[in-house]
């Protein structure tokens, strides 16, 4: 039997693995999200819109989804428990466009409204990465203006994803100063981006059984939900990104000229097995990621996952053509360390 024929066969058996897991793994994500915001909601008294349970119930309707936009709506529409009306907005390229709204008079005039980033809310969800909450006056007053203002506390949650903010859900009470559960609302945006994480895993281990032309085909929307968004006012266009850019990732290693032929491929494999290892790895470790970069100790924090997954790529790589460029290393400080090298600490593996 031929090399092709046995990974073939291997990447089937992963994919199929992944789907076997997937129950499981929304068991996980409820488990930890719930425990690590479970603190906040203490306090918030015991109404059954704010209970455990409930929140269990809307977190597991969000998992039913097995496509982005299942995902996505069904987080919007499990919003209304905890708050009068709620809208999510789209980030790209430094504007933030409407994608949905529930519970607003005119649902349809969210899509592609504009909302300004630069106004208080919005700009302090984007730098903090973290729940804000204010009044009608701390948001663009052009969409309080078109929707309506609250009368109660509005909040601005950011949907994270690669650890990027690529959305914020707006929430409020409503034109009538109704009930607003920002800690469940923000339980129910973490679990929705963690679960966006699994599914884009779980696509890219099945992507990589694919033919490689289809793989190219379906990788934008593998890792970015609203890479068909494309709003109707904004006409500005992209710029591609620089053929080679310079990074602390890039410079750690790497082919010194373009590889070409089977040698090209194999490094492709490479660069998607790298990605996919600490993928997992932040996945099932968010809160030692989070600490590590803040105290700047990730390797000491993550030492044991980081070094089991080294040794699984460098039994399936280390031999190849592509053995001399490191790219777990490479992806260990591009994506864990967000290419600040320091952020691993001084005891990672030089």
């Amino acid at each position: 039997m031929s090399d092709a024929r046995i990974e073939e066969i291997v990447r089937n058996a992963v994919a199929q693995a992944v789907e076997r897991q997937l129950a499981s793994f929304r068991e996980i994500v409820v488990q930890d999200v719930l425990r690590e915001v479970g603190p906040a909601l203490k306090g918030h008294g015991s109404s059954a819109g704010s209970s455990a349970a409930t929140l269990q119930k809307t977190i597991s309707a969000i998992q039913a989804g097995t496509t982005q936009k299942e995902i996505l709506r069904a987080l919007l529409e499990n919003t209304v428990f905890y708050s009068g009306r709620a809208a999510l907005f789209v980030v790209k390229n430094g504007s933030a466009t409407g994608w949905q709204g529930v519970a607003f008079a005119n649902n349809d005039a969210i899509k592609d409204f504009a909302l300004d980033l630069g106004s208080s809310l919005p700009s302090r969800a984007m730098q903090s990465r973290a729940s804000q909450t204010g009044s009608s006056s701390d948001m663009d007053p052009r969409f309080a203006g078109k929707f309506g203002a609250a009368k109660g506390e509005v909040a601005v949650l950011p949907l994270l994803l690669k650890d990027k903010v690529s959305a914020l859900v707006y929430a409020d009470g409503g034109n009538e100063a109704g009930a607003l559960d920002v800690s469940a609302l923000d339980v129910l945006v973490r679990a929705t981006s963690a679960w966006l994480e699994v599914i884009a895993q779980r696509k890219q281990a099945q992507k990589d059984g694919m033919p490689e032309a289809e793989m190219h085909a379906s990788a934008p929307a593998a890792n970015d939900p609203f890479a068909a968004h494309a709003p109707s006012h904004s006409k500005a266009q992209e710029e591609p990104a620089p053929m080679a850019a310079m990074s602390a990732a890039a410079a750690w290693g790497g082919p010194t000229s373009a590889p070409s032929g089977e040698d090209a491929e194999m490094h492709k494999k490479a660069q998607r097995f790298a990605r996919l290892l600490i993928d997992e790895i932040k996945l099932y470790n968010h809160a030692k990621v989070s600490e590590g970069r803040k105290h700047k100790d990730l390797y000491d924090r993550l030492k044991e996952d980081i070094e089991k997954s080294r040794s699984t790529y460098q039994k399936r790589y280390g031999n190849t053509a592509a053995g001399g460029a490191d790219y777990f290393s490479q992806e260990l400080i591009r994506s864990l360390a967000e290419d600040d090298i320091s952020l691993l600490g001084s005891n990672f593996r030089r």
